[in-house]
């Protein structure tokens, strides 16, 4: 049997894509962060990390960060201080 499941992680392209979602959440706001090439556990430390900033729950959901409320502003200070460069799309 394999015992290393390795899962491929796309590379970042050193752009923190930032965008703010409502579609399917019965109206409630959710920031997703994506593009940052991180594996899941440094993505799961990081959205600890983002969510206790912010105060407020989230997920990690495939290579992407989902925090819950509208904190745009908060989540660009801390990726900026991981050494992300913010790139923000869409709503």
């Amino acid at each position: 049997m394999d015992q290393k499941k390795t899962k491929s992680v796309t590379p970042s392209d050193g752009f923190a894509r930032v965008r703010r979602e409502t579609k399917g959440r019965k109206g409630k706001g959710v920031i997703v962060i994506s593009g940052l090439g991180l594996d899941s556990q440094a993505l799961k430390e990081l959205a600890k990390k983002l969510k206790k900033t912010c105060g407020t729950g989230g997920s990690v959901v495939d290579e992407t960060i989902e925090v819950q409320g509208d904190k745009r502003d908060v989540i660009q200070q801390v990726l900026e201080k991981s050494g992300f460069k913010v790139k923000f799309t869409g709503g």
